[in-house]
């Protein structure tokens, strides 16, 4: 099997750029994004037994005095802020020493103290002023050397990363007092303070806050996931998978009969080892690396610490499972190859119809895909449908997504449903005519699954130009899926009215998971909400878990939407 390559004593750590698309996710445009890491290259050198050389610049660096201790302070301060709160202190903290501002990808000199903008070059102006060769990436915690031009690995740098990761994971995780907290968050500060040239800046930094930190909640089936570098996107889509009661079932019973040659090679037993994990009552964060080597290998296109797409990451696990899983149909697809009955298709596989007709004779062509999710268009972009004011209202939140002057989630599925023109440069050969016509387009859901997830479509690429749309998209907690049935559109064409007066609770859906991306395309992070119970909801930032509020969910950007249907919900 194919193993990931080895790291090498320069690596770059390449932006998210468009990469192959999986099977069986409808018209999804992807693109990576990545976040704060820290643990993976230390996994990929204790899993494959090597490391890389190192850096020139970075040996001349760890000759000088007080080296270690003062990265430590860089990295506790500055680089690891774990709760919400302590992120919003480093942001007021931290800014260009040039623009005054935090946006443009800060990093920090490691011979001085001086935060600079990346993107603006001002960190890079520094450097050749001062002949300070190294800088660590601020939200990532990489060390980035202006000789060699290029993000370098060190193995002791690494292992200092690592220990002030874990230092401040214990922290946060423990029930410790806030005086232990200001000890740590304060060591090393005198040592760094004797090397440092802007002295007078240093206390105003470094200084600890009395403001008494957030405490992450504990609930079995919680559990925070350490990231291994670059990982939020796979962590984030865990946590929703692991809250889906059939796969739960499915998983903590042991139904899975694994028949490879290799099973430590077998997805789904891995999968089935974490949900085990996680709903292990274990309140320490778990740390996923048996995961990522596995995608790594039977998902090559997203192998190595580059910044990933969750959406992409969802649809590539979702197949490798249906892979690793076919034995578990009992048998099924031997008599109907087109028809697969694993745990995954059974959760997750819908049907949508398109309905192509015909504008000469209006002959009517029909298809059904199977689909593992739907991709919505969103105002903004090129493919855009007309809406009001995008910008967020001043208005209460509701439990429905109908917010006057904000596009909505059904907005969105009403443009995807929508009769779409072909246009004279698509025709097509009709059946009937048997000559090439003008044509008109339009996809139903003529299954609908257990659940349903909608991505929805905030990176768009157009030729060269790459962009992320902001736009405020409002959703349900429920959603009634009937209006967009191959049903329904069949009752108004035949009736001139969709039935309204009873809605069957088999077409309603409760939300369950929301996956959210923060930041810009060149660096950015995941998060997602979860529900624990009902109206119970928990923010889940890699290994930090803590309670959130309806109105928390309600406002966030949205970029995946996880829904089960009402009627086989459990509480």
């Amino acid at each position: 099997a194919p193993r990931p390559r080895a790291w090498r004593g320069s690596r770059r750590r390449s932006r998210p750029g468009s990469r192959p698309q999986t099977r069986r996710s409808c018209s999804g445009d992807l693109d990576g994004s990545g976040d704060p890491g820290g643990l993976g290259d230390w996994l990929l050198e204790v899993e494959f037994g090597q490391g890389p050389t190192g850096c020139s610049h970075v040996e001349s660096f760890k000759v000088g005095k007080n080296w270690q201790k003062n990265l430590r302070l860089i990295y506790q301060r500055f680089v690891w802020s774990g709760t919400p709160e302590t992120r919003k202190r480093k942001a007021k903290s931290c800014i260009c020493h040039v623009c005054s501002t935090h946006m443009n990808r800060l990093h920090s000199c490691l011979s001085c103290v001086f935060f600079g903008c990346f993107t603006e070059k001002h960190i890079h102006k520094h450097a050749e002023t001062k002949q300070h060769h190294l800088a660590v990436d601020l939200y990532h915690g990489v060390i980035y050397c202006f000789m060699c031009k290029d993000y370098v690995y060190d193995k002791d740098i690494e292992q200092i990363a690592k220990e002030t990761k874990e230092k401040i994971l214990r922290l946060l995780t423990s029930t410790s007092t806030d005086v232990s907290h200001q000890q740590f968050m304060t060591s090393g500060f005198e040592d760094k303070q004797s090397t440092c040239e802007t002295k007078e800046q240093e206390p105003k930094l470094v200084k600890p806050k009395k403001k008494r930190r957030k405490k992450s909640v504990y609930t079995v089936g919680l559990r925070g996931l350490i990231n291994l570098g670059n990982t939020c996107f796979m962590n984030c889509i865990v946590q929703a998978l692991t809250h889906i009661p059939l796969l739960k079932d499915f998983f903590l019973s042991d139904k899975h009969k694994c028949i490879m040659t290799s099973p430590s090679l077998c997805l789904v037993c891995e999968m089935s080892s974490l949900f085990h994990a996680m709903y292990s009552g274990s309140r320490t964060p778990h740390i996923p690396y048996k995961l990522l080597h596995l995608i790594w290998i039977h998902a090559e296109h997203l192998a190595g610490y580059r910044q990933q797409d969750a959406h992409e990451f969802l649809i590539a696990i979702l197949d490798v499972l249906h892979r690793h899983s076919k034995d578990d149909s009992g048998g099924q697809e031997a008599n109907n190859p087109n028809c697969c009955n694993c745990i995954i298709d059974q959760i997750f596989t819908g049907g949508l119809q398109s309905d192509v007709t015909c504008q000469a004779c209006h002959s009517v062509s029909t298809t059904i895909d199977p689909c593992w999710d739907i991709s919505l268009d969103l105002p903004g972009s090129c493919a855009t449908f007309d809406s009001q004011n995008p910008e967020r209202a001043d208005s209460t939140v509701s439990r429905d997504d109908h917010i006057p002057g904000i596009p909505s989630l059904t907005d969105c599925l009403q443009w995807f449903t929508r009769p779409e023109h072909l246009g004279s440069s698509a025709k097509i050969k009709c059946n009937s005519c048997q000559s090439y016509q003008e044509s008109t387009k339009q996809l139903t859901m003529k299954k609908l699954p257990i659940v349903a997830c909608f991505h929805l479509k905030r990176f768009e690429h157009v030729g060269k130009q790459r962009r992320k749309i902001n736009t405020f998209i409002s959703f349900p907690l429920e959603l009634d899926m009937t209006p967009f049935l191959a049903s329904t559109k069949e009752s108004r064409m035949k009736e001139g009215q969709p039935p309204t007066d009873c809605v069957p609770n088999e077409n309603k859906y409760s939300l369950f998971a929301v996956i959210n991306h923060h930041g810009t395309l060149e660096s950015g992070h995941y998060t997602s909400f979860i529900r624990q119970q009902k109206d119970q909801w928990f923010s889940c930032d890699d290994a930090i878990i803590t309670k959130a509020t309806i109105e928390d969910l309600l406002y966030s950007e949205g970029y995946l939407l996880f829904y089960h249907k009402q009627g086989l919900e459990k509480d």
